[in-house]
């Protein structure tokens, strides 16, 4: 009986320590999900700054670069895509 008890306490503990494990797992996945989503959004924001400076300006792909806060290579992939 005492034997009983104690493996059911066991259990009943393991059980708790997986549940709240996958718990864990779940929030700090679906708080790397949203930084990851907003670094995607700030990226794109970034890539839309480059892309009007490009139509409405005469910069070259470093100053809008520094402005957008991308890369000169990201930029100069941006390029090809606008019609002046």
């Amino acid at each position: 009986m005492l034997a009983e008890n104690l493996e059911n306490l066991v259990k009943k503990e393991r059980l708790e320590g997986m549940l709240a494990g996958r718990q864990e797992g779940r929030l700090e996945g679906c708080q790397e999900g949203r930084k990851e989503g907003r670094q995607e959004d700030e990226h794109m924001k970034a890539e839309q700054i480059a892309r009007n400076l490009i139509s409405r300006t005469e910069m070259n792909d470093q100053v809008i670069a520094e402005i957008a806060g991308l890369t000169v290579d990201e930029v100069s992939r941006l390029r090809p895509e606008i019609k002046h």
